[in-house]
């Protein structure tokens, strides 16, 4: 039986639905339901019932759960157990572009000069993505967002940095009102599909702001921040500190209307046999989002 298709159905049933099970994933949902047809045809019962655009565990579906959480635990317990037999030598890190662009770099100078002897290897990649491979052991650790719900248990998260929105402008209107610029100018989104590009989008809406035009959508801001510069519109982003933007001609205005700050930190499981190598990396993380 597959450990990963349990681990499918017992997402499905936290969250009540195929869809979200396989977002958080990163499949579709038919991946899903094959996943756990095979479950399904392997134990000789019918463990989801249908309850309108949602999922409820039968009766055996209900048992299956509450044992699956054991085992899985079990499971990954052992995985560390096992990878503890020799000293790790290798630390695979998780994160955001921001992250990547300002305060990643500096925290790798320094954990590397305590650890010449540890291969670093780094993937680049959303909150969601990277969330989901720390689950599912493909990352010791991720620099990300805080995801939009609970962590299990067996998951750490600890805050660097909190990022307000600013709107991003050319130097020479650094006087200008910030909503003015936003009703006026031609608006550079951050990608909505990214929670900082959602918060921005968010406080359009909740303010009654149209730009008078939308000229481009990604989800780069140190790209964002160099077509600021080139006079291609503003933008509402999150306040990155990052030194690619130093020479740039923008201008960070903040907002006459607070809002959420959008918070990124290390994530990481407890259980990790890599424990004292992130404990490092965070150590060193900390010291580099304070400078």
């Amino acid at each position: 039986m597959e450990t990963a298709y349990l681990r499918a159905f017992a997402l499905v049933v936290e969250t009540g639905t195929l869809a979200e099970a396989a977002r958080r994933l990163n499949v579709t949902p038919a991946a899903i339901s094959q996943q756990i047809q095979v479950l399904e045809r392997q134990l000789g019962t019918t463990l989801l019932g249908r309850a309108g655009r949602t999922v409820a565990p039968t009766e055996s579906g209900r048992r299956l759960a509450e044992r699956s959480v054991l085992l899985l635990s079990q499971v990954d317990e052992l995985r560390s157990w096992v990878n503890q037999a020799e000293e790790m030598h290798e630390l695979r890190i998780g994160t955001i572009n921001t992250a990547l662009h300002s305060l990643l770099p500096d925290a790798l100078a320094r954990f590397t000069n305590a650890h010449p002897d540890v291969s670093v290897h780094i993937r680049s990649a959303t909150s969601g993505e990277l969330f989901e491979a720390v689950k599912q052991l493909e990352l010791d650790a991720a620099v990300c967002l805080h995801p939009p719900f609970a962590l299990p248990k067996t998951f750490a998260w600890e805050l660097l940095r909190q990022e307000p929105l600013v709107v991003l402008a050319r130097a020479r209107d650094r006087q200008t009102d910030p909503h003015e610029l936003l009703r006026t100018r031609p608006l550079i989104r951050y990608d909505r599909t990214l929670g900082g590009g959602k918060q921005a989008d968010d406080y359009l809406r909740k303010n009654g702001i149209t730009p008078a035009l939308e000229r481009f959508e990604l989800s780069s801001l140190l790209a964002i921040a160099m077509m600021v510069d080139r006079g291609l519109g503003v933008s509402l982003i999150p306040d990155i500190a990052s030194p690619l933007t130093a020479r740039l001609q923008v201008a960070k205005l903040a907002l006459p209307i607070p809002s959420e700050p959008r918070r990124f930190g290390v994530l990481w499981r407890r259980t990790s046999p890599c424990a004292s190598l992130i404990k490092s990396f965070l150590a060193h993380a900390r010291v580099a989002a304070r400078t």
